[in-house]
């Protein structure tokens, strides 16, 4: 079983996504389950809508879930773990309050030390903890050996419930784990640490099953990349996928689609070197995706379903980089034309020809029509038609633009 973890209070960044995706893969090579957890426990900062938005996204880019669980759903099986760790003395009761704490990593500061909790309260007399009644938290006891090359201290004694009673990210995650039996996870660098705090909860809690970890090396970029920022752009989700699996993954071949990924990924394959997030790159993969596109599917991107209007769209593909660009392209062949001065005759004159005229299968018949019914010379008609046509007056695609247009010619006219 692989899972992806998130908390709705924000967009999508890129660097989820890839997790999401890598998760995704490897569970199908494994052939295990995937499944999505949604971290609801702590109501601080969630947004309702984000979570609808963020399985929608995982959909929309083909990653399959079997189901998706709620860290909520599992709030006593924490409480009843930290109990257990606590009766077997490998957690503690914690008094200390936050000032007191704050103070302490002020301290530490001043002295241009790491702050660790100082177990002032690991081993307080029996007496003292029944007797106590101001609130508390839960800390794990700090670990006796290295964990993932981190230090005791490091992974220090960490707190799993909070004083409302409630898990902690890391505890939650480390019995949630358990629960759904993972066997393996892809996150990302920075997580490590995290990983180490949830090894120990589940050393402390007598788990002896491997969890196997990938770690992702950063996406470096000036802002977080929102995902649903790029859709809105303009990208392809095949092409979002594309760049950031070659962002982490040296790939046999520069395009590609997710289905081939599953032929060649492997995990010992992720680079150990963090990226730099190229918006230029992801414009050429795009683009490049965008040619590789069915035309009556890259129809529905400029508001059509023809493959017409679709080979239409790949006659501008080669100029642009984006479904927001290419429908900037297109849409102004259907609007109300806005004629310049000099051309008004000519356009007028096209314009009643085209209108009386009987159909043509090829352009070069249409025009020699247009042009001995209109008695203009070829100077003095391309650019209006192309203007008439396609509100632009670069003349250079007529011949081929015509093909994909002359069952149009009576609504862009009009």
């Amino acid at each position: 079983m692989l899972r992806f973890a998130f908390r709705p209070t924000d967009d999508m960044n890129i660097e989820e996504l890839r997790v999401a995706l890598f998760n995704s893969i490897l569970s199908k090579q494994k052939n295990e389950d995937f499944i999505v957890r949604i971290d609801d426990i702590d109501k601080e900062n969630l947004v309702e809508s984000k979570e609808q938005e963020t399985l929608g996204l995982l959909s929309l880019f083909g990653i399959e879930y079997s189901q998706v669980l709620h860290e909520t759903q599992n709030v006593r099986f924490h409480s009843a773990m930290a109990l257990d760790l606590l009766h077997k003395k490998k957690a503690f009761s914690c008094f200390c309050s936050d000032d007191w704490l704050d103070k302490k990593r002020e301290e530490a500061k001043e002295k241009n030390e790491e702050y660790y909790y100082d177990d002032a309260c690991r081993n307080l007399p029996a007496e003292l903890v029944i007797d106590n009644t101001a609130p508390f938290t839960v800390r794990i006891a700090r670990p006796d050996k290295p964990i993932m090359n981190f230090e005791p201290d490091s992974v220090d004694s960490f707190i799993i419930m909070n004083r409302d009673k409630t898990p902690t990210a890391n505890f939650a995650a480390a019995v949630d784990d358990m629960l759904s039996d993972i066997s393996a996870i892809v996150s990302q660098n920075k997580d490590r640490n995290d990983t180490a705090k949830q090894m120990h909860v589940r050393d402390a809690l007598g788990y002896e099953k491997e969890i196997e970890y990938t770690y992702l090396p950063a996406i470096e970029s000036e802002k977080s990349i929102s995902i649903k920022e790029l859709l809105e752009e303009g990208y392809l989700p095949e092409a979002i996928s594309n760049y950031i699996i070659s962002l982490t993954i040296n790939t046999p071949k520069e395009i590609f689609t997710l289905n081939e990924v599953q032929e060649w990924f492997s995990v010992e394959n992720i680079s150990d070197s963090s990226t730099l997030f190229d918006i230029e790159m992801l414009k050429h993969i795009n683009q490049e995706h965008l040619k590789m596109m069915d035309a009556k599917e890259l129809s529905r991107y400029v508001g059509f379903a023809d493959a017409d209007i679709g080979e239409l769209a790949k006659v501008y593909v080669k100029n642009i980089s984006t479904t927001k660009e290419l429908k900037a392209k297109i849409a102004p062949i259907f609007e109300q034309k806005e004629i310049p001065e000099e051309f008004t005759q000519q356009i007028l004159s096209i314009k009643e020809s085209i209108q009386k005229a009987p159909y043509f299968e090829e352009y070069d018949d249409f025009k020699k029509y247009l042009m001995n019914d209109t008695g203009l010379q070829e100077e003095d008609f391309l650019k209006p038609l192309s203007i008439l046509l396609t509100n632009a007056d670069d003349a250079s695609d007529l011949s081929t633009i015509y093909k994909y247009l002359k069952n149009y010619l009576g609504e862009i006219i009009k």
